[in-house]
């Protein structure tokens, strides 16, 4: 469809497949269900006793009326309240240290947090720079509290305005609303810098990862895993590289799905989760378009 080569796109990018969500009637909420329907079976949940629900997306269903309202009703979470929240790519780091926060709170003992994108309704399949990273997924974790020293210990979550305009949809806001001429400009796809992207991608998140291992006493040694957002290949080799981390510790599935952007750290939680054992160091870390950034530092709290 584009002017690039499977070669291209494998040595600069890492990615082999993506999965896309081929029905046009379905959005992210379809995705963000079978997230928890599979959450459901692993752990035998009574989606009743789920106290909140907050569903990170770039891609809702639609405007307005909020996402996780629907799949919170559609889920069977009938004594939840649920609330969208929007941090692009960082938005499962910024939902959990938020779920976190709820749980330590005393107010809340169940809250699940989903992150669900349909990014094939944004991308431009004329664009080369975008349209060979991003696919469609969801994943879906339930934080509960505990008094055994696991789960999330610390976190660093950063924002910078300034890089708005190197990675977003010009068209749909306020600012631009929609028109028959921002269609035809094709103005409501995703755009980047991929360069500026990359650049601010690996300072920024190197930069938190190094801040939480220093203050949690955390080495290339008792770091078991670092889980990093899915969007480049390279970038991810780089964060592992300037850590100092074996290449085995770096969680990696991008080959497999792409940048499904809010979806990305849940699908390696669920892919490696036989690997991972009770008790081990994780830091989870990601980078977003506004700029968003951050990194939360987690203790495994089960074996598989």
């Amino acid at each position: 469809m584009v002017d690039t080569s499977d070669e291209w796109i494998k040595t600069r990018t890492g990615v082999l497949e993506r999965r896309i969500l081929k029905d046009n009637s379905k959005g992210s909420s379809f995705l963000a269900i079978k997230a928890v329907q599979d959450l459901v079976e692993k752990t035998d949940l009574d989606t009743s006793e789920v106290d909140l629900v907050i569903l990170t997306t770039a891609t809702p269903d639609m405007p307005v009326a909020i996402t996780s309202v629907y799949v919170a009703t559609k889920i069977g979470a009938k004594n939840a309240y649920a609330f969208d929240l929007t941090a692009a790519c960082s938005g499962f780091i910024y939902s959990l240290s938020v779920a976190a926060a709820y749980v330590e709170s005393g107010k809340y003992r169940k809250v699940l947090v989903i992150g669900t994108d349909k990014m094939s309704s944004i991308v431009d399949y004329k664009d080369r720079t975008t349209c060979i990273l991003f696919g469609d997924g969801a994943g879906a974790v339930l934080l509960e509290p505990n008094t055994r020293g696991v789960g999330i210990l610390d976190e660093i979550l950063k924002t910078d305005g300034e890089g708005r305009d190197s990675l977003k949809i010009e068209a749909g806001g306020s600012i631009l609303p929609a028109s028959q001429e921002t269609v035809l400009n094709r103005q409501h796809f995703i755009k980047q810098d991929g360069q500026t992207v990359f650049k601010h991608a690996v300072s920024n998140m190197g930069a938190v990862i190094s801040g939480l291992m220093e203050r949690n006493n955390l080495t290339k040694d008792n770091l078991n895993w670092l889980v990093p957002h899915q969007a480049n290949r390279r970038i991810i080799d780089a964060l592992g590289t300037r850590i100092g981390l074996d290449s085995e510790k770096v969680m990696l599935n991008i080959y497999k799905y792409g940048n499904t952007t809010t979806a990305t750290i849940p699908l390696l939680l669920n892919e490696y989760q036989k690997k991972i054992k009770k008790g081990e160091n994780l830091i989870l870390c990601a980078f977003g378009a506004g700029f968003t950034w951050g990194a939360i530092y987690l203790k495994w709290a089960y074996n598989s």
